[in-house]
């Protein structure tokens, strides 16, 4: 009987944004009298929120579950200018996890609002990072989810639009989306760099590079990671079997008949632990071989908020 052969996409799991909020939100535990709130999961990830909720985090969904005056953190997704608006009314303490990357769509929203252009926004309606996005400017943005949407939208003036993009949309998608609008509105303009951030694109070549090797692929992710759940989009349309699994215990063992090699990749918010767990799972069950396909390496680094970077040994 042949081992099991066991490839890990690399990159995976933790991106630079998120090791940032994740370091903001244990720093701030450290820093400020309890209790610290944070308003949304800093991370779409079940196994990091239930860990700084054993640390005394208070996890809530709007403010108005905050006191006044209190510590409350911003999650990595952002937020709109109405929630900071809010903030400074209440005499919040804030503490700004939000993703540079994602800062980075906010104020081009608003350079390209200022130059008087309509706004483009291709992302998923609820998802947090997107709701932020869309708050910035509500007349200027319109959110387009899908390619039929992109063939019906209407805008004020075709000679000033502009295509922006939520962060961690799968890149083929996007590209036929931006493809759509860039056939009907020739002039649009799109930002000279991708907003779809470089750790979303990394993961998602590595899991398509695997793909290609092996007869499974199973993805590290809780449900509402929007680029965990494009990292099984990605696998299946490399014609190959892939589920998202939040750990062991979701793996169903009919996935594994007659499977040779399996491939075994994380989301940007999904802690190295879970896929080691997997890995210690699939060993168990008799031998294994274990490789590594990686496409890329990642070096980005973020700096963390003023009010904690002297606590930070980095």
């Amino acid at each position: 009987m042949h081992p099991l052969k066991i490839v890990l996409a690399e990159p995976r799991g933790f991106c630079a944004g998120v090791d940032r909020a994740v370091d903001i939100i244990d720093l701030t535990v450290q820093a400020f009298d309890p209790p610290i709130y944070c308003r949304k999961e800093i991370v779409h990830n079940r196994h990091v929120v239930d860990g700084f909720i054993e640390k005394g985090v208070k996890f809530v969904e709007e403010l108005d579950e905050v006191p006044d005056g209190a510590t409350v953190v911003f999650s990595a997704h952002g937020v709109s200018p109405e929630i900071w608006n809010q903030a400074r009314a209440r005499n919040l303490n804030v503490i700004d996890a939000t993703c540079p990357l994602v800062t980075k769509v906010h104020l081009e929203v608003l350079s390209f609002v200022r130059k008087g252009y309509g706004i483009l926004y291709i992302g998923h309606r609820r998802h947090d990072e997107v709701v932020g996005v869309l708050g910035e400017a509500p007349v200027a943005v319109q959110l387009i989810e899908n390619v039929e949407e992109a063939r019906l939208v209407e805008v004020p003036d075709a000679k000033r639009v502009v295509c922006l993009t939520q962060t961690t949309l799968s890149v083929d998608d996007t590209t036929e989306i931006m493809t759509v609008l860039a056939e009907r509105f020739p002039e649009m303009v799109r930002p000279s760099k991708s907003d779809i951030c470089y750790a979303t694109q990394n993961r998602q070549e590595a899991v398509k590079e695997v793909a290609r090797e092996v007869d499974l692929l199973l993805v590290l992710g809780s449900q509402n990671s929007s680029n965990s759940n494009r990292l099984v989009d990605v696998a299946r349309s490399c014609g190959t079997p892939s589920y998202l699994i939040h750990g062991v215990d979701d793996i169903e063992e009919s996935w594994l008949d007659d499977v040779r090699a399996i491939g075994l990749s994380s989301g940007a918010s999904t802690p190295e632990i879970l896929v080691q767990r997997v890995v210690d799972y699939l060993k168990s069950r008799g031998d294994a071989e274990i490789s590594t396909l990686q496409v890329a390496r990642e070096d980005v680094t973020f700096r963390l908020p003023p009010q904690l970077a002297a606590l930070s040994p980095a």
